[in-house]
C-alpha cells in the first residue's frame, strides 16, 4: 500500500512532467539586414562626428540594437 508521501512525491512529479511538456510557442524575431544595420551604424557614426567610437564598434552596436540582444 502506498504512503501518502509516495502518492504526493508521484502527484508532483506528474505535475513537473506536464509543465516541462508543455512549452509556449517562440515568437521568431526577423534578423535585420546588412542593409539595415549599415544604416543604422552610419547614423551612430554620424553623430558622433567620426570620433571616439570605430566604424565596428557603430557596425556592432547597430547589429545588437536591431536583433534585440
Amino acid at each position: 500500500m502506498a504512503t501518502k508521501k509516495a502518492v504526493a512525491k508521484k502527484t508532483a512529479e506528474k505535475k513537473t512532467a506536464a509543465k516541462k511538456a508543455v512549452k509556449p510557442p517562440s515568437v521568431a524575431r526577423p534578423q535585420p539586414t546588412h542593409e539595415q544595420i549599415a544604416e543604422l551604424a552610419r547614423k551612430y557614426f554620424n553623430e558622433h562626428g567620426g570620433h571616439g567610437a570605430t566604424a565596428e564598434e557603430d557596425w556592432l552596436r547597430a547589429e545588437r540594437e536591431l536583433k534585440g540582444i
